[in-house]
């Protein structure tokens, strides 16, 4: 549980671009987009793509897929799950980690998922009631925009995935920011519902929230309107499960220039997987913030790239 208590002082710990010493915080969420989409670009025009594929009837419900340079035999995918705060951003700008490594052998996927304002018109008590009357199976019970729905797609895109590509031979999960919240969630999936179990071999979770109940009462909240209970059993934090045999390695990553309470969050998540029996490490990287931690994943250099090119080797 978070020890801020202030409406104000969480205000400021769950703004990101408050706490980044290269920009200003009117300027870093457009240069982070400029990035990313600048990042994309070019790796539509070097990799074998696949865009716009539908795993489901949601109008955000696709993936974009960067297949490996030599994409003969099996291959491992990494799927990265973009951030924006469950409201912005988009796998339309989230290609820019692809180049270092699909020539490696490694696919990636951009996962789409239908974030909020959406979910404004899905009022919490309507949404709850969507829940209990539906299957979570069933994509069109519940909002688009709802956290609910947000959670659902993702495990619904990686259950496509293995259905639809039978050559993958393992899932690696990367997500930043509400993207390591929808991974996180994603290890506690239940999957007997969907009818397959993913391969999933390892995740890096980048600067991510495990504890949805402190942003209640932020403008994070404005556009989610979620009620406590749907905080609740959509926190990680509060559904960690006890390591299976075969369950995968987890890097918890954050940025020196996150928030305190970032920093806390990355650090209690981990130490809960950890008490679980979960092969866990937490990286503490030096000298970025909460943006550049992920863009850099572009870079050949950089020590996530080197991290997701050893933890999805080419098969």
């Amino acid at each position: 549980r978070s020890p801020v208590t202030s409406p104000q002082v969480l205000e400021d710990q769950y703004s990101p671009s408050r706490w980044s010493p290269r920009l200003d915080r009117d300027t870093i969420v457009d240069a982070h987009l400029a990035v990313t989409a600048a990042g994309t670009e070019r790796a539509r025009a070097m990799a074998q793509t696949l865009l716009h594929v539908p795993y489901g009837n949601g109008d955000g419900e696709k993936l974009d897929i960067y297949f490996p340079t030599d994409p003969s035999g099996s291959f491992p995918v990494l799927v990265y799950i973009h951030g924006g705060y469950w409201q912005c951003l988009s796998k339309d700008d989230s290609g820019f980690a692809a180049p270092p490594l699909v020539s490696q052998g490694v696919a990636v996927v951009a996962v789409g998922y239908d974030t909020a304002p959406k979910g404004r018109c899905c009022p919490a008590k309507a949404a709850a009631a969507c829940v209990a009357r539906y299957p979570l199976t069933l994509p069109s019970a519940l909002c688009p925009g709802h956290m609910d729905t947000m959670v659902l797609q993702v495990r619904r895109s990686l259950a496509f995935l293995v259905k639809q590509y039978p050559r993958i031979r393992g899932i690696y999960l990367c997500g930043h920011s509400a993207g390591a919240h929808l991974a996180a969630m994603v290890l506690s999936t239940d999957w007997t519902e969907f009818h397959v179990v993913p391969d999933i071999k390892g995740a890096v979770l980048v600067s991510g929230v495990y504890d949805l109940e402190p942003i209640l009462h932020t403008y994070v909240n404005d556009a989610l309107n979620m009620s406590r209970e749907v905080a609740q059993r959509n926190s990680p934090m509060r559904h960690v499960t006890p390591a299976a045999p075969a369950a995968c390695e987890v890097l918890v990553a954050v940025a020196q220039h996150d928030s305190p309470e970032f920093r806390r969050q990355s650090q209690d998540y981990s130490e809960a997987l950890r008490r679980a029996g979960w092969s866990v490490s937490l990286l503490d990287l030096a000298g970025v913030d909460h943006f550049d931690i992920i863009e850099k994943l572009s870079e050949d250099s950089y020590i996530l790239t080197q991290v997701s090119r050893r933890t999805a080797p080419r098969w």
